[in-house]
């Protein structure tokens, strides 16, 4: 039962969309019609200020931890917590509260590796941040952060199911970055500005 509920409420938990959220409180324009059109922390950002990204950040992310902590209180083995974590997930790219029109899921991932291992997540923000500062292109550090994960999971925690689940999670990244990917081919990718 637990294998069927845990997957279900992390996806309920994970279609609750923090950007869209965020920008009615905060009489912000709506992500998902403004801006890039995703709604995600950056898109926020450059909507509204900081701290309407930082509230975003914050909810996607936790919108990852939740689900695993819960299924990790209840005693669930790893493949428990990696479907509560691939609910949240799923329910972040693609929300039946908003017309299946979600995010990226670079920080609801985040929050599903900082519950399942701190230590993964710490790698995946360094890795990240690394790659942001050298290339400029947020979409790039995601991407190796994303294929970096499933190495991360066998080297840390030796278990075949999270490993499968840091792939799953990984191509599902890489397609919803298609476009990004498309423009990082073509020269024409937005890069994060550096202010002083």
């Amino acid at each position: 039962m637990l294998l069927i509920l845990l997957p279900l409420g992390g996806y309920l938990l994970g279609s609750v969309s923090s950007a869209v959220l965020v920008s009615k409180l905060l009489g912000l324009p709506d992500p998902r019609q403004s801006g890039s059109g995703n709604p995600g922390a950056t898109n926020v950002l450059r909507l509204g200020n900081k701290l309407a990204a930082a509230l975003t950040l914050l909810g996607d992310v936790l919108k990852g931890v939740l689900p695993v902590l819960i299924a990790k209180y209840l005693d669930a083995e790893t493949t428990g917590m990696a479907l509560a974590g691939l609910g949240a997930f799923l329910g972040h790219l693609f929300p039946v509260f908003f017309g299946f029109a979600g995010g990226k899921g670079v920080a609801t991932s985040l929050g599903i590796f900082l519950a399942l291992n701190p230590l993964i997540a710490g790698l995946q923000v360094a890795l990240w941040a690394v790659m942001a500062l050298i290339f400029r292109y947020s979409s790039l550090a995601a991407l190796a952060a994303a294929f970096a994960t499933p190495v991360l999971l066998s080297w840390r925690m030796s278990d075949p199911v999270l490993t499968g689940f840091g792939m799953i999670l990984a191509a599902l990244l890489v397609f919803r970055h298609r476009a990004n990917i498309v423009r990082l081919c073509r020269g024409t990718e937005s890069r994060i500005e550096l202010k002083s």
